[in-house]
């Protein structure tokens, strides 16, 4: 008998579990084979970085929302090596403003929400709770390297999928980059094991301060068959 988990208090097998999740994704997808263009549209097809927003608060409920939708992205071992810090409050923003290039203040500090994408080098010890079906600590254990690109990559793409999910939520985004990561861990991460990836601001832009979309590769460019 296969190591039995429980739903509801109900002892379920690996094996009946496996088949519900089988069988949740062929229903999703009878339901929804793709999306409409439009949907496509709105998160990345016509979407925009934006750099100011409406004086218009987001409400903590939809950011536990967007956390939700953003914990169901894919990551390697299902590691999840990313921390989102929200920064809202005046006294967190005065402080994240002494890592940011001088050009990128104001963005930040107008935004309702400013995120710290960070991620945790030590994610591998949660790994027995998020995959369960082995141990792999001892992949990371005392190599610090491999952690470190590890929790680097997977927490970039924890990341994107923010961007995303905010965009799918009504949402607009703009990331940043210009700024200290060094300045943002010495002040919101010093002694602990996290490191600031790259932030994000979030709210409801002022579309009037957009300009033309900028120019994108097209397929043959950048695409090869193998």
């Amino acid at each position: 008998m296969s190591e039995l988990q429980s739903i509801d208090q109900t002892p379920v097998s690996l094996e009946e579990l496996r088949a519900i999740a089988q069988e949740s994704v062929r229903s999703l997808r009878e339901r929804k084979p793709r999306l409409d263009d439009e949907s496509i549209d709105v998160i990345l097809r016509d979407a925009r970085s934006h750099y100011a927003w409406q004086d218009k608060p987001v409400a903590e409920s939809i950011l536990r929302e967007l956390y939700d939708i953003v914990a169901n992205g894919a990551t390697s071992m299902n590691c999840c090596p990313s921390r989102f810090f929200f920064v809202t409050t005046d006294e967190a923003k005065d402080k994240l403003a002494l890592a940011l290039k001088d050009k990128n203040i104001d963005k930040m500090k107008s935004a309702p929400v400013s995120v710290i994408i960070a991620y945790d080098l030590d994610f591998w010890k949660e790994l027995p709770f998020l995959f369960p079906h082995e141990d792999r600590r001892p992949l990371f254990e005392g190599k610090a390297d491999y952690c470190e690109r590890t929790a680097f990559l997977n927490g970039t793409l924890q990341g994107a999928y923010l961007m995303i999910a905010a965009r799918a939520l009504g949402l607009d985004v703009g990331p940043m980059s210009g700024f200290s990561n060094q300045i943002v861990d010495e002040t919101f991460f010093k002694g602990t094991t996290l490191r600031s990836n790259f932030l994000c601001n979030i709210g409801y832009a002022d579309e009037s301060a957009l300009f033309q979309k900028l120019p994108r590769f097209d397929f043959d460019k950048v695409c090869t068959f193998l």
